[in-house]
């Protein structure tokens, strides 16, 4: 059961009309983590939270702690009390959501970590420690080499999954077979391929050279695009040389397209295939519409997901800042904020794909396990996809980050050749220099604006509005008032919150972003938490992304998580 107590403020400052909102919770999964890698004597820096582990295990020698999770500085009665914040509060001016913030440039870009000071995950549950969350790569033999953009080598094109033809599917299994019957101490067998994503998203590397343990993770914030793409592009180099064929390419599964592509791919579906995983919700198959809404307590529609389309790579997202998230920089304990896509389809498929059998909906569920999935890398080429389909939208300023500390981050991946490479994001940002490329595909969600309705009772409110101030609408408005502190229990809130200004000009829509605070939430961390909140000008209608100007859907994974909504 979801639990959100004490929402203890959403404003915005200097506002003159009011904005109606409303809040819905419901849960979801994706759980936090619980188990630590061992307990530290280090500091922490004031103001972050710091998971209680000391990452300094060599790669050879795991060391599982046998203690239980000691009480943090914010567990409470047992419960886990997080702050999140949504929003960076206010009107903005282009500058302050630019894409060369001078207050993101302020510390240095995150390096590739140090493989061999590799620990333990803290992601998984207590007693699979041993068994599951060793997932630290081997030790290279060599130096890493610097990545090169590839020349001369034949473009690969990405096939979404409905499509693909008999031959494909036949050369995607036999690479996939030979890569699972690799020893699992090779770099580029399926079992070392899936760690990848335990260990950069669970806690296995801490950023080194600082006086304090930091932790390093590529989920909720700007790296996130980037890390995966480059997680693809050798997991995917290496199937082609199992087959000799450096032609092939990955298949995306389409969960945007109605056309055949809203369900599980029947290539993942076979029991006999080596694409099959057991653990995955028994209740989806080829047929089983995807819900890019999970956990909002309805059932899902082609509608639904097309407006959550809609809102994740259009409108909600017209600049770097919105789509990518928050700076994630060297020597800062991250205080996490994914961008648009990140926390709207990427995360429901997770969800809506794991297995609710298994104790934390592994494998799709959960970071430390989705790599275990076949499904999970043509999910995740999906979700790469959206980021070619977002710089190709006119209007806004869809442009990339061009600072240095985003531009020189780093990772390590073995390539085909058991090669360590180092790469950065400023060589992952043209899909064509790096050899690959999508197959087009129609996408009818970039036309399928939310059109809400202006029922009688919200033009009641929009004329008391503009002709008796807010004292009037608020009146005209009617059911009871919400009052902080809010709790939300599988229900929904409602709040009039005014705005900066009215009456804005396009130029000041270009120029200018509308963003929403909301903080002092507090949830439980051992239960599955999500909400969604929505802009309309109907405050008793049932809404969703169908049919109203939808923010965001927030489904909080970790502590510190800042979110940017904004209005459409």
């Amino acid at each position: 059961m979801a639990y959100i107590s004490s929402l203890s403020s959403f404003s915005l400052s200097n506002f003159s009309a009011p904005l109606p909102i409303s809040i819905c919770s419901s849960s979801s999964a994706f759980l936090t983590s619980q188990i630590p890698c061992k307990p530290s004597k280090r500091s922490k820096p004031k103001g972050h939270h710091v998971s209680k582990v000391s990452c300094n295990s060599n790669q050879n020698t795991p060391t599982p702690n046998p203690e239980e999770e000691k009480p943090s500085s914010y567990n409470i009665l047992g419960k886990h009390r997080r702050d999140i914040l949504l929003g960076i509060g206010g009107l903005y001016g282009a500058s302050a959501l630019s894409n060369t913030n001078p207050l993101a440039m302020a510390a240095a870009p995150i390096l590739e970590p140090d493989l061999e000071h590799c620990c333990i995950t803290d992601d998984v549950p207590k007693g699979e420690i041993e068994k599951q969350v060793y997932c630290c790569p081997p030790k290279s033999s060599s130096p890493p080499i610097d990545f090169k953009l590839p020349k001369g080598t034949p473009l690969r094109v990405r096939p979404p999954a409905q499509f693909v033809t008999d031959e494909y599917l036949e050369k995607y299994k036999l690479a996939l077979k030979r890569m699972r019957e690799l020893p699992s101490d090779d770099p580029r067998s399926f079992k070392q391929q899936a760690d990848i994503h335990c260990a950069y998203c669970d806690g296995g590397y801490k950023q080194l050279g600082f006086p304090v343990e930091l932790d390093f993770k590529v989920h909720f914030s700007w790296i996130f695009f980037p890390f995966h793409r480059w997680y693809l592009y050798f997991y995917e180099r290496i199937l082609g040389s199992l087959i000799d064929d450096p032609t092939f390419a990955l298949p995306y599964w389409n969960w945007d397209n109605p056309d055949g592509g809203m369900v599980l791919p029947s290539i993942f579906a076979d029991e006999d295939s080596p694409l099959y995983d057991p653990r995955r919700n028994p209740d989806i198959t080829p047929t089983t519409l995807v819900d890019l809404n999970y956990g909002s307590g309805k059932e899902p529609s082609v509608e639904q997901n097309l407006g959550v389309m809609y809102t994740s790579v259009v409108s909600g997202a017209k600049r770097a800042s919105l789509f990518h998230g928050k700076p994630f920089l060297a020597g800062k304990q991250p205080e996490l904020g994914g961008g648009t896509v990140e926390l709207g389809p990427h995360t429901a498929v997770h969800r809506w794909t794991g297995d609710p059998r298994q104790p934390n909906k592994e494998d799709m569920g959960r970071f430390y396990s989705a790599g275990r999935d076949p499904a999970f890398y043509s999910h995740h080429a999906n979700v790469d996809r959206m980021w070619n389909i977002w710089k190709t939208i006119p209007s806004g300023k869809r442009r990339d980050f061009k600072n240095r500390d985003w531009l020189e981050t780093s990772f390590f991946f073995y390539d085909e050749n058991k090669t360590l490479v180092r790469v950065k994001v400023k060589d992952s940002l043209d899909t064509n220099k790096m050899g690959y490329v999508y197959q087009d595909v129609a996408i009818p969600w970039l036309e399928k604006k939310p059109k809400p309705k202006r029922t009688r009772k919200a033009k009641k409110v929009a004329f008391a509005q503009q002709f008796g101030g807010i004292g009037a609408a608020m009146a005209a408005e009617t059911g009871p008032s919400s009052k902080f502190p809010l709790t939300l229990l599988d229900s929904k809130v409602t709040l009039l919150v005014k705005r900066p200004k009215q009456l804005r000009s396009k130029r000041d829509k270009e120029e200018e972003e509308e963003v929403l605070v909301i903080d002092g939430i507090e949830f439980d961390g051992d239960d599955d938490v999500k909400f969604d909140v929505y802009i309309t000008d109907e405050m008793s209608r049932d809404i969703g992304p169908e049919s109203t100007d939808v923010l965001v859907t927030l489904v909080p994974r970790s502590e510190n998580v800042t979110i940017t909504l904004q209005n459409i």
